[in-house]
Formats: C-alpha cells, structure tokens, sequence
C-alpha cells in the first residue's frame, strides 16, 4: 500500500501480477489503468427530431455516467486513468471543441430533458478539468509541485487552446474556480508562459485571415509582402456566397469572445498580448473589417430575415467584446514607471483617434483629462478645457463621423447660414437633392465637411441611406393670415384698430377716468340730444298726401291703388273658415294649462302601465310582508315565503353575493352545516 505524507509521484504500490505473483509498481503506471472507453461528446440536435433528441440523450448519459465514476475513484487511480487513457482525452477535447458557446444556446431544442442532460455533461467536465488542474487535494494526496507542471505539460493535458476554450464555456459563473486553476498551471509550469507567446501572433493571423476573405488589405500588409496579381479578383463581403459570410461572421464572433472571456479571467497574459501590438492590430482590424461587414449584412438580399438578423446580432457581440478587450488591456498595463506608463497611454490614446475619430470619443477622453486633474486637486481652467475641445473636434472634421444623437443637441441653422452651407454642398455634389442635403445636415449637426466627407465614402448612418438622394426641398406653406380670419362682433367700430390707421387715444384710459366726477357723468344728457334726431323720423305720423296735377306719387314714396287685389277680396269669403269663437277660446284654455300638474301626469302614467299589463294578461306582484303577526301568534304562509325571497336575494344589495357563495360553498361541502 501506499505510504502516508509521500508525494504521488514517489509512490510505490504492491500488486499481484499477471500470473498470480506480486508485484511492486509506481502508483502512476500504465497497467494500473482500468479499461473503460469514454465515447467522443456530440452536440444536442439542432433539429430537435424524437429520434435525434433520444440518440443525444442515449449517448450524453454515457459520457456523464462515465465522468462521474472517473471523479469517485481514489487520487492515484484518477491520475492514472487520467495520464494514460487516451479515450479519456478524446471525450474532453471533444466537448471543448464542440460544445454550444453562450449565443448558440438560444438555437438548442426546448426539450427539458436535453437541457438538463447537457448541464449534467457540462459540470461533470468543468469538475473533471478542475481536479486535473490541482495538485493538492489534501495533506496525504498530492504531487510534487514541479514533477505536476512537468505530467500536465508533457501529457499535454493542458494547453493554451484549452484553457482558452475552459475560459469562455465555463467563466460565466465560476471566474473565481477558473482564475484560480489557470494560475496554478501556469505557476507550476511556466512554460505555459512561453506557449502563450506564441500564440499570440496565431490569434492575430485570425484578423488577417478575415480581412483576406473580404478581399481587404491589413495595414501594413504591403510593406511585409507584395500584392498578388489576382488579389483584385476575390470576393468581398458583398460577393461572396451567403455561406462564406456565415462562416466569417461566426468565426469572428467565437475568436472574439474566446479572446475576452481569457484576459478577464486570466489578466495576466495582457502583457503577452501587448508585447505583440494587439491593441494596435486590433484597433486597425475595428476599423478596416467591421464596416465592409456591416454593410454586407445591412444591404445584401436574405432569403431568410432570421439569419439576417441572427447575423447582425453576432457582429454587434463580436464589436462589443472587442471594445472590452482594449479596456482590459488598457487596464492591465503595468505601472513600472509612471511618467513611460503615461507616454504609452497617450500613445495608445493617440493610435485610436486617427482609425475612426468622431467628436463622442474626443469629448470623452477630454472628461477623462477633466476628471483626473479634479481627482488630483488641481483644476484646468474652463477657458483651457473649451479651448482644447475645440481644437480637437477642428482637428478632426476631415474625417471623422457623427455622433449618434448629435445634432438633437445643438442649434438648428436658419436663413443665409444655412443657404450657404447647402450651396456648399450642391458645388461638388450636383446630383443631390437639396430635401436629401437638408436631412444630412440635421444628423451631421450641420457639419458640411463631415456631410460630404461620409457621402463620398458611402458611410451615411443608416436612417439616411433608406433616403432618396434626389429627394426636393420641401415647399414651406405659408400659414394664412390670422387677421384675414378675424371675425368679431366690434370689427369696423372706432377702437379696431386692425382696420383703422388712426384711433382717438383720448377717447381710452385704464381705470377711472382722471377728474371724472360721478355726478356729473349722471347730469350729462348729451347721448340724450343724440338720440332725438333718430327718433324724430317716427313722430309725424301722415294719413292723407294731397297730390298736385302732373305728379307722381312715386315722388311721395306712395303705391298706386290696385283695383285688382280689392276684387280678389271681395269674391272669398276672407275669415269663412276661421275659428269660431267657442274654439278660440277652447285653444286659450290649452294654453293655460301649457305646464300640466306633474301628479296629474304620474296618474295617467300608471294607468296606462295597469291597462297595458291588463291587456297583456300579466298578474302584478303582490306586495311583501315580511313583518308578519306578533311572536306566538304565528305566521302566515305567504309571511314565510316574502321573508325566505328577501333572505335569498339579499345578495343583490350590499353583501355582494356573500349570502349565494355561502350557500354554493355549503352545498359543495366545503363549509360543515
């Protein structure tokens, strides 16, 4: 047996041998494997077919039941089964290798069963790396520190392709266990350290290769190798098959994210990445690949609107990490000196600017400044911070874009300004619309430059390139007169001043009049004498105009006599058919009783209510008495009836059906009668 407090790897165990007699072998050894084969890992179905999803369930229980026997044996024989069973490392790397990342979860089948075989596959493996990756388990089972580095590495159990694969399928919820692990390999073999350097430029090749399948060219590119003849001939995002852009979307997303989840949980290996110009090639790729995918993604023609859309979402995953990435390496600068460490932040600081500057990014680094010297206590004048905002976003108006959002905050350009920048525009661009240059404006916060600028390098947001580009100006109404409309009972009196280019001023105060005496304003019967030449029109009253020989008497404004309208007169009877007087008086007496007595009408009401039932055959309701006779004298039948009617149609009033779900509830045995 072994002995207690001895590394493993010094271990030696006594066992009988193939013919029976005992033998004495290293706890690590060969034969001291058990014979068990690990089947390779398959991914759920995509599909989710009955018959798919039972040979995925079949074939994930294998793999769990067999993960879980390996994590029960004994230190030395999982170490030995561990370093010598090569099915065993086939099954793992197979799982890493294809196993669902964060976004393809959403494409699995929605069977619970599946899910849960999945997550029982997915712990058993992350527990199963993890005690690989210790070499302490407890004060009598454990490893020599360097000979662990040393079985790890030579066995290749760990690499860095792996532990990059571990980072970003098990570093959501477990950063701690994962930060942990990884520094414990590289601690007890720094070689790792090595390997991880030359990864590096095999990360980078990864951009390379995309810009290469979009028929771009990298920065630099041409200074390292001459340009091939035919490179003008390979297809750009645009053109090649719909596949292809699947393939370097999804490429790109899974490279990204791997190389994220890494740095978060394992920042030492920034420096690695740093001292190969990452954030350089990283910065420059952000600016040169992500646009030309973007646009084949926007405008090219999917029959199927999910993949466009699954598409686009994976290339806004795949920017957002890279922003991450920069900040993490940004933040894990080391700060050896402070003065180098400020000269290569403001280098950085500086490389970026140029690859996409636009006036967001400038202000907020210019806050950044702001925010450090209040942190120290000394205050940049306001005039300086102005003064050097404004320098940068002049220094940057050849080229940079918009600021999303930007033209909501400023002030809009009427009259000649706005004329001026518009006929700016139309000189070098004729064929636009001046509707079209007017909506550019608005979004590019009425910068010319940046207006002309984007529209020759086809990089308009995306709300204006559904624009037409031929699209007018639009004809300005104007509104109507408002006093054209005016309608008002004093138009045209002595005070309308809408209509009047004079107006007595003499004739309007505010307030009492000033030396105005109240009984003197009574006493003044001017408006008296004014108003008699009107009436004195109606006091000569003439029953006879004598008329001379010779006139008219049109000229006494006087109608001549119609003998015709007498005769039409004479021959009816005019007034034969009127009334008499009984009548006239009849139709008086009605008009005295025009508002009638309304207990008169409620009488009438009722009796035409009775003779309509009567008529109807309808039997009226007797009324209720649920008084009854005294106690002990008894009640009557209809008394019982009238009081259980009034008990049960309670529930109509005030008690909101307590009485009726009472008596359900009763009936159904829930309440003990």
């Amino acid at each position: 047996m072994a002995c207690a407090r001895v590394p493993l790897d010094e271990q030696q165990v006594t066992e009988p041998g193939p013919l029976g007699k005992e033998r004495t072998l290293p706890a690590l050894h060969p034969d001291r494997t058990e014979e068990r084969c690990f089947v390779p890992y398959k991914p759920p179905p995509e599909d989710g077919s009955p018959a798919d999803v039972e040979e995925f369930l079949e074939h994930a229980r294998f793999i769990t039941e067999d993960l879980e026997w390996l994590l029960a044996l004994p230190h030395d024989k999982f170490w030995c089964q561990v370093v010598f069973d090569e099915s065993l490392q086939r099954c793992l790397d197979s799982y890493l290798r294809h196993a669902p990342r964060g976004l393809d979860l959403s494409t699995l089948p929605s069977s619970p069963a599946v899910a849960d075989m999945q997550r029982s596959i997915h712990k058993a493996v992350f527990l199963t790396f993890l005690r690989m990756a210790t070499h302490k388990e407890s004060k009598e089972h454990f490893f020599t520190p360097a000979v662990f580095g040393e079985i790890i590495y030579e066995n290749f159990l760990f690499d860095i392709p792996k532990l990059l694969d571990l980072c970003v399928l098990f570093g959501k919820g477990n950063g701690q266990l994962l930060h942990k692990m990884i520094e414990n390999i590289f601690t007890q073999q720094p070689s790792y350290y090595n390997d991880l350097d030359e990864t590096v430029p095999t990360v980078l090749q990864v951009f390379d290769t995309i810009l290469e399948k979009c028929g771009l060219q990298c920065e630099g590119a041409t200074a390292a190798e001459p340009m091939k003849l035919n490179a003008h001939k390979k297809p750009t995002a645009m053109t090649m098959s719909q596949q292809e852009l699947l393939d370097i979307i999804l490429y790109l997303c899974d490279s990204t994210t791997t190389i994220n989840a890494f740095l978060d949980i394992f920042p030492a290996a920034c420096s690695s990445f740093q001292s190969h110009g990452f954030l350089s090639s990283l910065t420059s790729f952000y600016e040169t690949g992500v646009p030309d995918l973007e646009k084949a993604i926007r405008k090219r023609n999917f029959d199927d609107k999910s993949l466009q859309e699954d598409l686009w979402k994976r290339l806004s995953h795949s920017c957002r990490k890279m922003v991450e990435t920069v900040h993490l390496l940004l933040f894990c600068m080391e700060i050896k000196n402070m003065q180098t460490f400020a000269e290569e932040l403001l280098q950085y600081f500086t490389s970026f600017l140029p690859e996409k500057s636009d006036e967001t990014r400038t202000s907020y680094l210019l806050q950044g400044v702001e925010s450090a010297w209040d942190s120290v206590g000394r205050r940049k004048p306001q005039s300086q911070i102005q003064t050097s905002q404004a320098q940068a976003s002049a220094s940057l108006s050849a080229n940079q874009g918009p600021a999303p959002g930007a033209a909501a905050s400023s002030l809009a350009v009427i009259g000649a300004e706005l004329e001026s920048l518009l006929s700016c525009i139309r000189d070098l661009l004729p064929d636009l619309g001046e509707g079209f240059l007017l909506e550019c404006l608005k979004e590019y916060n009425y910068n010319s430059e940046l207006v002309i600028n984007d529209i020759l390098e086809d990089r308009l947001a995306p709300s204006l390139a559904k624009l037409d580009r031929t699209m007018p100006r639009p004809v300005k109404e104007e509104l109507p007169a408002v006093l054209n409309n005016r309608s008002n009972v004093f138009d045209g009196d002595e005070f309308d001043v809408f209509r009047r280019e004079q107006v007595d001023m003499s004739r309007i105060w505010k307030g009492r009049r000033k030396g105005e005496n109240v009984r003197e304003m009574l006493n003044d019967k001017r408006h008296v004498a004014e108003q008699k030449a009107r009436y004195h029109a109606y006091e000569t009253v003439v029953d006879e105009v004598i008329v001379e020989p010779g006139e008219s008497a049109t000229a006494y404004e006087l109608d001549d006599y119609d003998d015709e309208y007498d005769d039409t007169y004479d021959m009816n009877q005019v007034g034969a058919n009127d009334l008499d007087g009984d009548s006239l008086l009849t139709r008086r007496y009605l008009w005295d009783q025009f508002v009638q007595d309304p207990a008169v009408l409620r009488e009438r009401a009722e009796a035409r209510r009775a003779a309509m039932q009567q008529r109807k055959g309808f039997r009226p309701e007797r009324s209720s008495n649920v008084v009854g006779r005294p106690k002990g004298q008894g009640q009557t039948t209809e008394t019982l009836l009238d009081r259980r009617k009034k008990e049960t149609n309670k529930s109509r009033g005030a008690n909101h059906n307590r009485r009726s779900m009472a008596d359900r509830k009763r009936n159904k045995g829930m309440i003990p009668s």
